[in-house]
């Protein structure tokens, strides 16, 4: 059996591809592909280099499930509602990938779509979820929504209209703490609407010094959603310093040299929580732990979903065209960074 496919062909450029259908491995679903989310690091791997020819590309998904590997322990059936995320682009197993027709997907950091999510809306939530349980809770420790007790401690959220800056607030607030952000100002009630006490135009010149102020230069907590926020976030945090997680790697002498008396920057890898090696240019081992965790709070994402606490992004649906050929449309869009606040989402 066969299924289309987006396959890098060569660095900078990919093509849909009739391509075996993924072999079900042990701890793994196949899944029937409806929906998919499209994220930056699916253009990056494809012009930068990072994945190797043959790898089929994409991470965020929705579907049904088809079929059920013999160690995967959440208790799927066949013809469930899937969703989450896949390492698309991976150099050590070409085979995953989410924009496919049919793909596989590592069982026990997927979830079952809650009854009130919708498939577009279930295909914005696996790389930007994962990414805030590796970032706001392994990395910053903050409580578990589960656990939280409510206070005056401010976040920084850096890059709040992205789509992991979007799930970000909303967490850090059931977290019981008060968040800042900052956006473009045309986001700034929309962010505000999910839970940010405050937001600030990132391109003020003044954002750092505002931000301070704001708090009280109180500031102990940030999160960088986009990787450029070194300086502004270095600016922000408390003179007395105060600990900075990325999503990228930030050049730690930039933030220093503004404030040097932060702990960090620390960045987190989303391909970490399958628990298995990673190749990212170098090699990364499997890390059992950032796979438990991952199990853990993905079914905590899940419950808060289903309660209708935690809301995805305003999705734009098939913008350029719908199916693969919409993808490489809203690849195309990702990299022309036209996309600010929402998620572009397509259906197969």
């Amino acid at each position: 059996m066969t299924t289309k496919a987006v396959v890098l062909v060569e660095k900078g450029k990919v093509a849909i591809e009739e391509v075996p259908l993924p072999k079900l491995r042990d701890d793994y679903v196949l899944v029937k592909v409806n929906a998919v989310g499209i994220n930056p690091t699916d253009w990056k791997h494809i012009d930068f280099g990072i994945a190797k020819a043959g790898s089929r590309i994409g991470c965020d998904y929705a579907g049904i499930v088809e079929a059920i590997g013999s160690r995967v322990t959440k208790q799927f059936k066949k013809g469930d509602r899937i969703s989450g995320v896949v390492h698309g682009g991976d150099e050590t197993q070409h085979e995953n990938g989410a924009f496919a027709n049919h793909i596989v997907a590592k069982g026990d950091v997927q979830i079952k779509t809650p009854h009130n999510v919708s498939d577009e809306e279930a295909a914005t939530l696996g790389i930007s979820i994962s990414t805030v349980g590796q970032g706001l809770y392994r990395t910053l420790g903050l409580p578990l929504p589960v656990e939280a007790a409510q206070g005056v401690q401010y976040i920084l959220i850096y890059g709040g209209s992205t789509a992991t800056g979007i799930f970000g607030i909303q967490f850090a607030r059931l977290s019981g703490l008060k968040v800042v952000t900052t956006a473009s100002p045309h986001n700034f009630e929309y962010l505000k609407c999910l839970g940010a006490d405050a937001v600030f135009d990132y391109k003020s010149p003044t954002v750092a010094d505002d931000i301070r102020k704001y708090t009280n230069n109180t500031l102990k907590l940030a999160w960088d959603c986009t990787g450029f926020g070194g300086p502004i976030v270095a600016g922000s945090l408390s003179s007395e310093g105060g600990k900075y997680a990325s999503i990228m790697p930030v050049r730690k002498e930039e933030v220093l040299a503004v404030n040097p008396n932060v702990d960090g920057p620390y960045v987190t890898l989303m391909y970490s929580i399958f628990g298995e090696r990673v190749i990212k240019g170098d090699e990364i081992p499997a890390n059992h732990e950032e796979f438990e965790f991952a199990k853990t709070f993905w079914e905590i994402s899940r419950q808060l979903l289903e309660e209708g606490k935690l809301k995805a992004p305003r999705t734009v649906v098939n913008k350029g065209g719908y199916g693969l050929k919409g993808v490489l449309k809203g690849l195309d869009e990702l990299r022309a960074n036209n996309v600010s606040g929402e998620k572009l989402v397509y259906t197969l």
